[in-house]
């Protein structure tokens, strides 16, 4: 019984320990065998490709008006923007613009699938593809023509970039520092070697028949579509490619409050979901496919705050029982470290965001605060709330 207590011990500290080298590994294999997505890619000229532009608002409509202005700034001709305002007051809004269609379903929806397929069930005509925008996000000017590279190559889905919006606060900056970390792995690294990229929530695009396809079925309740339908998309062996150039700026959680809401409902995400990444690894494992076995690895890793913390508490206990194993875990943070801090290096980061990084644990306590309150996250919020004066504005 003690031996067998010893080797469940050493396997949970293994599962828990690799997340913390995986980083690192995954930058020495794109350093060996990435250089292929290095290479530079002709933006197409022609706009062939249909798109429908769904932007859900819940309840709010504070920056509506920014979104859809930055939208109709688009370098492209062949859109139709469909904001489908659920459970609004619409009434200040005025969109005097034929490219603009103002959706107010007749009943509360509080999807985000129930909002896009309202969208796509009010089409005014028939889009080829569409792609998602959040309430708060900004677009660059060119991010349509950005999206078209991938598909113009065959592509059905293509996650852009989201870059920070605002950098006002310390959870703003870490928020951003984030994103940054799982932009470099889990898209440009991952879509580099073989694999797909982990869908965003937004600044995603697809083509109309891969969305019907992967969620008319398939009704969502509460947050976490996206890790549905990109586990849909990959388990019909499609990839998910990654420009880093199709921008979206994405308002970044800028109070505690916030943080707390909007992460419980990620961790209540993940551990919904994080089971089929066992159902894709099996998939994988058959058809030998590296698109399905490194993306359903990423899929089963915790949330970051989780994993870190975890193997805070398991080096702290090796270093009273087993001295030598707790060295191996300082080795492995020294690799996670190095591996974040090359994420931040490689990719544009404001100074703001290496000013923040002091203020780690005390982002990670209101993590902690997220977890306790994640069984209940879908009762306390649907969705995130910013006010203006959350917002830097962003001019394009």
């Amino acid at each position: 019984m003690q031996s067998l207590m010893q080797l469940l011990w050493q396997i949970l500290q293994i599962t828990i320990g690799y997340n913390l080298v995986l980083p690192i590994f995954l930058l020495i294999a794109y350093v060996l065998f990435g250089f292929f997505y290095k290479k530079k890619l002709a933006t197409p000229t022609h706009q062939t490709i249909d798109y429908a532009i769904i932007v859900t608002a819940y309840q709010q409509t504070t920056f509506l008006q920014q979104v859809v202005a930055s939208l109709l700034q688009l370098q492209y001709t062949n859109y139709i923007i469909y904001l489908v305002a659920d459970n609004c007051d619409t009434s200040s809004l005025e969109f005097n613009n034929s490219r603009v269609v103002l959706l107010k379903p007749p009943t509360t929806l509080a999807s985000n699938t129930k909002s896009h397929f309202y969208a796509i069930d009010n089409f005014v005509r028939n889009h080829t593809h569409l792609t998602i925008i959040d309430s708060d996000n900004l677009v660059e000017p060119n991010y349509l023509n950005e999206l078209n590279i991938y598909f113009e190559k065959g592509y059905q889905a293509v996650q852009g970039i989201r870059n920070p919006k605002n950098l006002n606060s310390t959870y703003a900056c870490l928020d951003a520092a984030r994103d940054i970390y799982y932009h470099f792995y889990d898209g440009q690294i991952l879509f580099a070697l073989g694999s797909s990229a982990t869908l965003s929530g937004s600044g995603m695009a697809f083509t109309v028949e891969l969305y019907k396809k992967c969620l008319g079925n398939k009704p969502v309740s509460g947050a976490g579509f996206d890790k549905v339908l990109q586990y849909e998309i990959l388990s019909r062996g499609y990839r998910i490619a990654f420009n880093k150039n199709a921008i979206v700026y994405d308002e970044k959680t800028a109070k505690a409050d916030q943080l707390v809401n909007q992460r419980a409902r990620w961790i209540n995400t993940w551990f919904k979901y994080f089971g089929l990444g066992f159902t894709l690894l099996l998939k994988g494992l058959k058809s030998a496919s590296i698109n399905q076995i490194l993306f359903a690895i990423i899929l089963l890793r915790p949330p970051l705050f989780m994993f870190l913390l975890l193997g805070i508490l398991f080096t702290i206990f090796n270093l009273f029982v087993a001295p030598i194993v707790a060295i191996y875990w300082l080795a492995a943070f020294l690799c996670f470290v190095i591996s974040f801090l090359l994420a931040l290096l490689l990719s544009p980061t404001d100074k703001r965001i290496y000013a923040s990084l002091a203020n780690i644990p005390k982002f990670m306590f209101f993590q902690v605060v997220s977890l306790l309150n994640a069984r209940h996250a879908n009762k306390r919020s649907v969705a995130t709330v910013h006010t203006f004066e959350d917002n830097e504005k962003l001019k394009l």
